[in-house]
């Protein structure tokens, strides 16, 4: 048995092909991430990877769209968002495959 924990990691991502991973893996990475209400990210988008979140807990925008709990949205590759966490915020991504450098800043 391994074992890590959530804040020994990179922002939250525990499982892909960076370190510290709990499972090394190219084909996906998953991640636990927790904002506080009002914590934002800049519009990105990924190159080549799709991305899925699901908010466990709290509402938040990501892009044009208003999410709350148990709502999973697919990102596609090249499609722009930003996150703004409305209230305080518990959710999951998975990104598909594991890219470290895949990840890109808008214009």
């Amino acid at each position: 048995m391994r074992r890590i924990r959530l804040e020994d990691t990179t922002g939250g991502w525990f499982t892909g092909n960076f370190t510290p991973s709990i499972l090394k893996s190219e084909n996906f990475e998953v991640c636990i991430k927790r904002y506080k209400s009002g914590e934002r990210e800049p519009r990105h988008y990924q190159l080549l990877a799709s991305e899925i979140t699901v908010i466990i807990s709290g509402t938040a925008r990501m892009g044009s769209e208003l999410l709350g709990e148990n709502d999973v949205i697919l990102l596609e590759p090249l499609e722009e968002y930003d996150f703004e966490a409305l209230s305080d915020v518990v959710l999951v991504a998975v990104k598909s495959p594991s890219l470290p450098d895949d990840k890109r800043l808008s214009e």
